[in-house]
């Protein structure tokens, strides 16, 4: 048997909703992409949606939202695909990393305050494999230090925490999503940036698109004119009607997909909860999580990894932490002896298959094989 680590589930309407963007000769940024921005600021309960081509994008254009400048400092967790601190470098300001809980993988929270200096300004909480960070702690040090929060909530759709949807937190400035072809809802490539700030809204629109000071698309329809001026000095991060043809599809979904990859989660759950030589994910009480990734810990993990993928199961590891890559190493000093947990997390991680498409023998094959190999 072969099971993939991931499997995007796409179906015969996607495949016409990406047909009729093409017949429509929207082939960029157009009337989908606005709809798709809509339908996404109702589906999560944001005032603000902006379409954008990653969450790198996102991210890149809410740090310039806030300000960024120079030299300054933005702290995060170093468990996190290394597009979280990059931005930061874009601006040649310093990605300060946090150790993180064992637990959940989220930074922890209790080693935030002793990281803040008085050239902090931002803090980007990761919700790792969809689950949400202590957002209030973090809210009560955004409050007394005066911090921005970035939420990056690339395998957060759909999580929840304390019954309000992540990317409509109140007190959060803006929360970025990715639509990559691993999410949980893929556009292939893509991103959105959510607020229920208009100024960061417009800022983060007129950013995308080279800094031009309106919708950009607007001057090829009939009511359009061919005059715009350039207000900022943007980029070009916007997204495509193609792929907000896809993102209108899977968005209508989410729940019914949540709920696939939940009971495969509690299928796991209660198959390897007896088992001494697996760490099951822990998931803290008042959030739900959106079931992005499945990530256990298990001794001997390479070797693991090599037995599964020989028997045909593909798995991966999230992540390689950024203060282990050579280039952060070495521009920012970053220690292993300053990361203990990360250290620990990252040698034991192991995550395994969790899509909605995963049928019920697929899933017993991973059981059974993982608990032969470990035990």
């Amino acid at each position: 048997m072969q099971i993939p680590f991931h499997k995007t589930h796409t179906t015969d309407e996607e495949i016409e909703a990406v047909t009729q963007a093409i017949k429509s000769g929207w082939l960029t940024m157009g009337p989908k992409c606005v709809e798709f921005e809509e339908k996404f600021s109702d589906y999560i309960g944001s005032k603000f949606a902006v379409g954008l081509n990653s969450a790198t994008a996102a991210l890149h254009l809410a740090l310039k939202a806030i300000g960024l400048q120079r030299g300054d400092e933005v702290i995060l967790p170093t468990n996190t695909f290394v597009a979280t601190a990059e931005v930061v470098t874009y601006f040649d300001a310093v990605p300060v990393l946090c150790d993180i809980e064992e637990s959940t993988h989220n930074i922890d929270v209790s080693k935030v305050e002793a990281l803040i200096t008085l050239k902090t300004k931002a803090i980007i909480p990761v919700h790792f494999a969809g689950q949400p960070c202590d957002m209030d702690e973090l809210y009560t040090l955004a409050e007394a230090y005066n911090l921005k929060i970035i939420e990056d909530a690339a395998h957060a759709i759909p999580s929840s925490y304390k019954g309000v949807k992540i990317g409509a937190l109140e007190q959060t400035d803006i929360t970025c999503f990715s639509f990559y072809a691993t999410k949980t809802l893929s556009t292939g490539e893509g991103g959105m940036a959510t607020t229920n700030s208009e100024a960061y809204a417009k800022s983060i629109k007129v950013n995308r698109l080279h800094g031009i000071n309106r919708d950009a698309w607007d001057r090829y329809t009939t009511k359009g004119a061919w005059f715009y001026d350039i207000v900022d000095n943007g980029n070009k991060y916007n997204t495509t009607d193609i792929n907000a043809s896809l993102g209108i599809v899977q968005l209508k979904k989410q729940d019914e997909l949540r709920q696939k990859r939940k009971k495969i989660a509690q299928r796991y759950n209660e198959a390897f909860r007896d088992s001494s030589k697996i760490v099951l994910p822990f998931i803290k009480e008042e959030r739900e999580t959106s079931w992005h990734l499945y990530v256990v810990k298990v001794k001997k993990r390479d070797e693991v990894i090599e037995r599964l993928k020989a028997l045909g199961i593909g798995c991966s590891v999230h992540f390689i932490p950024v203060h282990k890559h050579s280039y952060y190493r070495e521009k920012y000093g970053y220690k292993d002896e300053n990361y203990p947990v990360a250290n620990r997390v990252f040698e034991e991680s192991l995550s395994l298959p969790i899509y909605p498409d995963m049928s019920s023998e697929e899933v017993e094959y991973v059981i059974k094989n993982l608990l032969d190999i470990v035990s």
